[in-house]
């Protein structure tokens, strides 16, 4: 990674080791984070039978995180030019305490939706602000390994969060797991308050800025490629559970088993793939998504096997777990000297992908099944393939 001049922060002296009990504590807090927002996403039946909704409406609740991520992502560091992150931080941990308190007594869908729009803001504050966290508790010279970590709990959670709603669901009520998040997330807001150093702002934002690093040869290009691929797994990803409960004899076991499968093909491939991305993250740039479109696309048509869905599901988890960190180091490549604005960008694609497939996804699950979102969701993560593949090929 390429040393930022932009980013007043004092980074560790060379010779220094890094602080890898606040690389830790990051690592866990972007893994609860971000496995509350796909809770409901493998609880969407208990979720809708209780509620007395459909299961496109309660997948709702996956919309609305999406759509205040989207709103907050850009805006977080405007408003809050001047705060330190590490407090901006453990104020946001604390927000999505409370988010997932409230799901679990919330009495209405209405309250539920509100509720989630405090996590929604707390997971977009954490990824604007996870690459300059990352500086500080590293420094500039050691990004590449800080990164991993901290990319590490957010790539596992979008494999995972599936497979832990399901498997928690099994053994306790769904709004029990939603009160465990709330009270795990309140304990690492105070190990965050404890472990991290101070981070002071980076250069302060601007919507000028944001446009301006837009601008940028192959960002752009970048940016809408990264949407597609994000786009293309969550059409898919958000009602897995209903496509394996179209398998013939299925039974909870069976789904919970496959999507064990899913998540710990999302860990072998987060680690793999963690270690080679600083010299290969072009390549994976390309074979990631399109890897996962057949995956997606077997998920479907093999539905009458469940090993041929076993080997699908880990394949896609394997390759979906690298994104994140594929599209971090794209950021340190193409703008070093702006981290947390390439952060903000990044993560308003990735809710504004997720919030337009869980809504377009809720839509066609409700009205003619959940076959045509899986195609749709194939066909544009090989969109993101090629776009993300001519970003890196443009000069700078």
């Amino acid at each position: 990674m390429t040393t930022t001049a932009s980013i007043p922060v004092a980074a560790p002296n060379p010779a220094e080791r890094i602080k890898y009990g606040a690389l830790i504590v990051v690592m866990l807090l972007s893994f609860v984070l971000v496995t509350a927002e796909f809770l409901p996403n493998g609880m969407l039946t208990e979720m809708a039978a209780e509620l007395g909704v459909t299961p496109g409406q309660a997948g709702q609740t996956v919309t609305v995180t999406a759509l205040i991520g989207l709103i907050v992502a850009p805006t977080v560091g405007m408003v809050f030019p001047r705060l330190d992150r590490r407090a901006l931080l453990v104020w946001m941990a604390l927000a999505a305490a409370a988010s997932n308190l409230i799901v679990a007594v919330a009495p209405s869908l209405i309250l539920i939706l509100l509720a989630r729009s405090l996590l929604g803001a707390a997971l977009a504050t954490f990824w604007s602000m996870s690459i300059t966290v990352a500086v500080r508790i590293a420094g500039p010279e050691r990004l590449g390994r800080a990164v991993m970590f901290t990319s590490a709990g957010t790539s596992l959670a979008t494999v995972a969060g599936v497979p832990v709603g399901v498997m928690l669901s099994e053994i306790m009520d769904w709004r029990a797991v939603f009160a465990v998040a709330g009270i795990v997330t309140g304990l690492l807001a105070i190990a965050l308050r404890t472990m991290l150093p101070p981070v002071p702002p980076a250069q302060v934002s601007s919507f000028t800025l944001l446009l301006d690093t837009i601008r940028r040869p192959g960002v752009g290009l970048g940016l809408i490629g990264h949407v597609f691929v994000v786009l293309g797994h969550f059409l898919a990803y958000t009602y897995i559970r209903l496509a394996l409960e179209r398998m013939p004899e299925i039974d909870a076991g069976t789904i919970v088993m496959l999507l064990a499968i899913f998540g710990i093909g999302g860990l072998v491939g987060n680690l793999s793939i963690g270690l080679i991305i600083d010299r290969s993250f072009r390549f994976f740039a390309v074979l990631a998504p399109a890897v996962i479109a057949v995956a997606v696309a077997a998920t479907i048509l093999m539905s009458g096997s469940v090993l041929g869905v076993g080997v699908a599901v880990f394949v896609w988890g394997f390759f979906f777990a690298s994104w994140l960190i594929v599209v971090n180091t794209w950021v340190g490549h193409q703008m070093p000297d702006r981290l947390e604005a390439g952060g903000s960008l990044v993560v308003v694609g990735f809710q504004f992908a997720i919030m337009l497939a869980a809504g377009l996804g809720g839509i066609l699950v409700d009205s003619i099944g959940v076959e045509p979102s899986y195609s749709l969701g194939a066909a544009a993560l090989v969109v993101g393939a090629v776009l993300f593949g001519a970003s890196n090929r443009v000069r700078n």
